[in-house]
């Protein structure tokens, strides 16, 4: 027994110091294959934003995912420790997501090639990534997931990012006529009602929103949310997330957009609010609360938000971060632009500076570093494909 005992201690130490390594070494991970020095850039042309994408692009991007989503390490795990037996692998947690360094970036990187299958079929890859797809999102690896999360140390896991994209695939899935399709849809109820619930408790909670260019904020979340409630016709979520937002932001004014971004954003809270609100508020109702939030916009005004932002080293795993608010910048400027009345001169110069930031954006998504590598693809498909569409 007491050999056991140090045994498991012993797994312990090892384990928790080759999770402190690996989690210290964020900024410059790399690994044999994966933004090393040697590693080949992938070059191709990028498309301009509206444009469909060629076979190449799509087989690029399809590319970026599939190389990651089953590459374990290097890995950020943002389980809690409470004991010995509780230190595990990443695949140990996260039968399905365990690939890309983390649990999101994972999660969003299968809504990626789900959403290039929808929107691109009898792609060159189709086979590979179902192939893949069905490897990840099988029933068992599924119910894998659901178990990580039921376990009570767990229940603030990926709250509300990782939630928010989940949903986001399963909207994905939704009313989809297609085999494989049907089944992952299946497999994902579990983990979906779960999350679903979570939300209920937790947004009546949330006495304020969190307000970040980080993975926290409330208003992307709040987003993606709601999308998922109305696919699904979940009136009942639906409701709650409109309050909710109503609750929040509706009071908002005079966003100093002189404040953003900081150096390591990957949102606009200022945006991300607006993107949500447009999807809140009836037409009239948003001309006027856009009017007061963002009242110098009239006069072409938009401040930083209107510059896009040079990344000065796509090696270091925060900094990077910068290329993707360019493309969150992107989709949430074509979403609100899109709700906006015809030939508002807003709604002209913000789909001007979304195709600005697309062109910034794409400059980074094929930098051969891992630290932007096993996420950025997604981003750019979020708005190449518009997906903030009314």
């Amino acid at each position: 027994m007491k050999l056991r005992t140090r045994d498991r201690q012993l797994r312990f130490c090892l384990t928790f110091s080759l999770v402190w390594m690996i989690c210290f070494s964020y900024s410059t991970a790399t690994t044999s294959g994966q933004g090393s020095e040697e590693d080949e850039v992938v070059v191709i042309e990028m498309p301009k934003l509206g444009e469909a994408l060629t076979a190449a692009q799509v087989d690029s991007f399809a590319q970026l995912a599939l190389k990651n989503i089953q590459t374990e390490y290097p890995n950020k795990p943002g389980n809690i420790v409470v004991d010995a037996e509780s230190v595990r692998t990443p695949q140990e947690m996260h039968p399905a997501f365990y690939g890309c360094f983390d649990w999101h970036s994972s999660v969003h990187g299968h809504w990626m090639l789900i959403r290039l299958l929808r929107q691109y079929p009898n792609q060159k890859l189709e086979t590979v990534i179902r192939e893949k797809l069905n490897q990840n999102l099988s029933a068992e690896n599924l119910a894998g997931e659901l178990r990580y999360f039921e376990e009570k140390q767990h229940k603030s896991f990926e709250r509300t990012y990782g939630w928010a994209w989940y949903l986001r695939m399963v909207d994905e899935l939704e009313g989809w006529d297609d085999e494989d399709g049907k089944r992952w849809r299946e497999n994902l109820r579990g983990l979906e009602k779960l999350l679903v619930k979570r939300t209920f408790d937790y947004l009546p909670k949330l006495s304020f929103p969190i307000r970040t260019g980080l993975h926290g904020d409330t208003g992307f979340a709040l987003s993606q949310i709601l999308d998922y409630a109305r696919k699904l016709k979940n009136t009942e979520l639906e409701t709650l997330v409109v309050q909710r937002a109503r609750d929040y932001y509706f009071n908002d004014e005079n966003y100093p957009t002189m404040y953003e971004p900081s150096g390591q954003d990957f949102f606009s809270s200022c945006l991300n609010e607006a993107d949500l609100m447009r999807r809140v508020l009836e037409p009239e109702e948003f001309y006027a609360w856009f009017d007061k939030f963002l009242p110098t916009l009239k006069d072409g005004d938009g401040g930083n938000l209107l510059v896009p932002v040079e990344v000065s080293d796509t090696k270091d795993g925060y900094i990077v971060h910068l290329a993707g608010l360019n493309l969150s910048r992107g989709w949430c400027m074509q979403g609100i632009s899109s709700s906006l009345p015809v030939g508002d001169s807003r709604g002209v110069l913000l789909k001007r500076s979304a195709a600005d930031h697309a062109t910034m954006g794409y400059k980074y998504v094929f930098s051969g570093n891992y630290e932007g590598d096993h996420w950025l693809a997604t981003f750019a498909i979020y708005l190449q494909t518009n997906v903030a569409k009314k």
